[in-house]
């Protein structure tokens, strides 16, 4: 291929890439979580890994 065809081929690209990432970004981003909500969320994991990792109960002696 001659140099002149690939420089021609890479400013295509090129082009085509930029148009593609402008397009990109007009896309509305969803909004991040509510951060209250957020923070209950992983106070109940937080709760629940705490409750998993306690020892069972242990058993009554009796005298």
């Amino acid at each position: 291929m001659h140099s002149d065809i690939h420089l021609r081929l890479h400013h295509q690209r090129a082009a085509e890439l930029r148009a593609r990432a402008a397009e990109y970004a007009r896309v509305p981003r969803p909004a991040p979580p509510h951060p209250l909500r957020a923070r209950l969320g992983w106070t109940m994991v937080e709760l629940g890994l705490r409750l998993a990792q306690q020892s069972p109960a242990r058993p009554a002696r009796i005298a």
